[in-house]
């Protein structure tokens, strides 16, 4: 099981950076590269504790699906998805988001994920997994700061959700 935990620093306030990261549309912009889309349950807007998602995308030039479903939820300080079907054996994505004090917002996610196949598995984890999630989680955050220091106006605390 690989665990990996990233911090991004983010100009606008924790209800807005929030949203954003539950923002199904978001999502799919964010992993625009690799073809993602939400093909079941919530395909657009907000989703909530409870809901489900199914999404579509292309990695290492494979099509995968994986549902995950949101697992607890705390506005606006974190909430957490889980796969209830698809790739791994085990994901699980905690995300938080803290007050910096200067009105933006620390975002750290915590992911756990389990490949399949128990030993060859593992062996996808150590070849290549255990590089290339932390890397597509940084190209995630780094469009979701961008999205959401644009509606904040650019500056923390100000524009769409500032305070």
């Amino acid at each position: 099981m690989t665990r990996f935990e990233l911090e991004t620093r983010i100009a606008a306030p924790p209800p807005l950076v929030f949203g954003l990261s539950l923002d199904v549309d978001a999502h799919t912009a964010s992993m625009a590269r690799s073809g993602e889309r939400a093909v079941a349950g919530v395909t657009g807007g907000a989703m909530a504790l409870g809901d489900t998602v199914t999404w579509r995308a292309r990695h290492f030039g494979v099509v995968w699906r994986m549902t995950s479903r949101i697992t607890a939820y705390d506005h606006p300080t974190h909430f957490v998805d889980e796969q209830t079907a698809g790739p791994f054996h085990h994901w699980w994505h905690a995300h938080h988001f803290t007050p910096d004090g200067h009105g933006g917002t620390l975002m750290r996610d915590e992911i756990t994920f389990q490949a399949p196949l128990g030993p060859l598995g593992r062996l996808a984890e150590r070849a290549a997994l255990d590089r290339y999630m932390p890397h597509l989680m940084r190209e995630r955050n780094a469009h979701l700061r961008a999205v959401a220091e644009r509606e904040a106006g650019g500056a923390p605390g100000g524009g769409v959700g500032g305070g």
